[in-house]
Protein backbone atom coordinates (compact mmCIF):
# COMPACT_ATOMS: atom_id res chain seq x y z
CA UNK A 1 0.00 0.00 0.00
CA UNK A 2 1.63 3.83 -1.06
CA UNK A 3 0.21 6.34 1.30
CA UNK A 4 0.39 9.70 -0.39
CA UNK A 5 0.05 13.12 0.94
CA UNK A 6 -2.13 15.16 -1.14
CA UNK A 7 -4.57 18.46 -0.03
CA UNK A 8 -8.29 16.97 -1.14
CA UNK A 9 -11.43 19.25 -0.68
CA UNK A 10 -14.58 17.12 0.91
CA UNK A 11 -17.08 17.64 2.00
CA UNK A 12 -17.73 17.69 5.47
CA UNK A 13 -20.96 15.29 5.58
CA UNK A 14 -19.13 12.55 3.66
CA UNK A 15 -16.13 12.47 6.02
CA UNK A 16 -19.15 12.12 9.16
CA UNK A 17 -20.68 9.48 6.95
CA UNK A 18 -17.37 7.76 5.96
CA UNK A 19 -16.57 8.06 10.13
CA UNK A 20 -19.99 6.94 11.45
CA UNK A 21 -19.62 3.67 8.53
CA UNK A 22 -16.33 2.77 10.18
CA UNK A 23 -17.89 3.19 13.83
CA UNK A 24 -20.33 0.97 12.75
CA UNK A 25 -18.20 -1.95 10.84
CA UNK A 26 -15.41 -1.98 13.82
CA UNK A 27 -13.11 -1.28 10.90
CA UNK A 28 -10.60 2.31 9.73
CA UNK A 29 -12.04 4.98 7.89
CA UNK A 30 -9.36 4.46 5.34
CA UNK A 31 -10.45 0.87 4.61
CA UNK A 32 -13.78 2.32 4.11
CA UNK A 33 -12.47 5.61 1.83
CA UNK A 34 -11.09 3.11 -0.35
CA UNK A 35 -14.07 0.64 -0.84
CA UNK A 36 -16.10 3.83 -2.08
CA UNK A 37 -13.70 4.91 -4.22
CA UNK A 38 -13.06 1.63 -5.73
CA UNK A 39 -16.91 1.17 -6.48
CA UNK A 40 -17.17 4.17 -7.87
CA UNK A 41 -14.22 3.79 -9.95
CA UNK A 42 -16.01 0.13 -11.19
CA UNK A 43 -18.97 1.56 -13.01
CA UNK A 44 -17.36 2.08 -16.32
CA UNK A 45 -21.08 2.89 -17.98
CA UNK A 46 -23.23 5.32 -17.13
CA UNK A 47 -27.04 4.39 -16.03
CA UNK A 48 -29.76 5.98 -17.25
CA UNK A 49 -32.31 6.82 -15.24
CA UNK A 50 -35.45 5.37 -16.00
CA UNK A 51 -37.56 8.69 -16.56
CA UNK A 52 -35.22 9.56 -18.92
CA UNK A 53 -36.12 6.85 -21.37
CA UNK A 54 -39.12 8.02 -22.87
CA UNK A 55 -39.99 3.85 -24.44
CA UNK A 56 -38.49 1.87 -21.98
CA UNK A 57 -39.95 -1.19 -23.66
CA UNK A 58 -37.97 -0.58 -27.27
CA UNK A 59 -34.78 0.63 -25.48
CA UNK A 60 -34.07 -2.54 -24.43
CA UNK A 61 -36.56 -5.34 -26.20
CA UNK A 62 -36.89 -8.75 -24.83
CA UNK A 63 -36.46 -10.09 -28.15
CA UNK A 64 -37.99 -13.53 -26.76
CA UNK A 65 -40.80 -11.39 -25.52
CA UNK A 66 -41.53 -9.79 -28.73
CA UNK A 67 -41.16 -12.75 -31.39
CA UNK A 68 -43.88 -14.31 -28.92
CA UNK A 69 -46.21 -11.59 -29.71
CA UNK A 70 -45.92 -11.96 -33.28
CA UNK A 71 -49.06 -12.86 -35.00
CA UNK A 72 -51.18 -12.09 -32.21
CA UNK A 73 -53.52 -9.32 -34.31
CA UNK A 74 -55.59 -11.87 -36.41
CA UNK A 75 -58.63 -11.23 -39.17
CA UNK A 76 -60.95 -13.99 -39.68
CA UNK A 77 -61.37 -13.19 -43.54
CA UNK A 78 -58.85 -10.83 -46.18
CA UNK A 79 -60.63 -7.55 -46.57
CA UNK A 80 -59.58 -4.20 -48.10
CA UNK A 81 -57.76 -1.80 -45.66
CA UNK A 82 -58.63 1.32 -48.16
CA UNK A 83 -62.38 0.36 -48.49
CA UNK A 84 -62.65 0.27 -44.42
CA UNK A 85 -60.83 3.80 -44.28
CA UNK A 86 -62.85 5.17 -46.30
CA UNK A 87 -66.49 3.59 -44.76
CA UNK A 88 -65.08 4.61 -41.26
CA UNK A 89 -64.39 8.07 -42.55
CA UNK A 90 -68.24 8.45 -43.92
CA UNK A 91 -69.23 6.95 -40.47
CA UNK A 92 -71.12 4.30 -42.11
CA UNK A 93 -68.81 1.47 -40.61
CA UNK A 94 -68.34 -0.12 -37.33
CA UNK A 95 -65.51 -2.31 -36.45
CA UNK A 96 -65.94 -6.35 -36.85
Amino acid sequence: MTTVLKEIKINVELLKAIEKRAKNENTTEDKIFNEVIEKGLEKKEPEIPEHLILNKDTYNPDHKRLMSMAGIAKYGKPFSAVKLVREMREGGHDIP
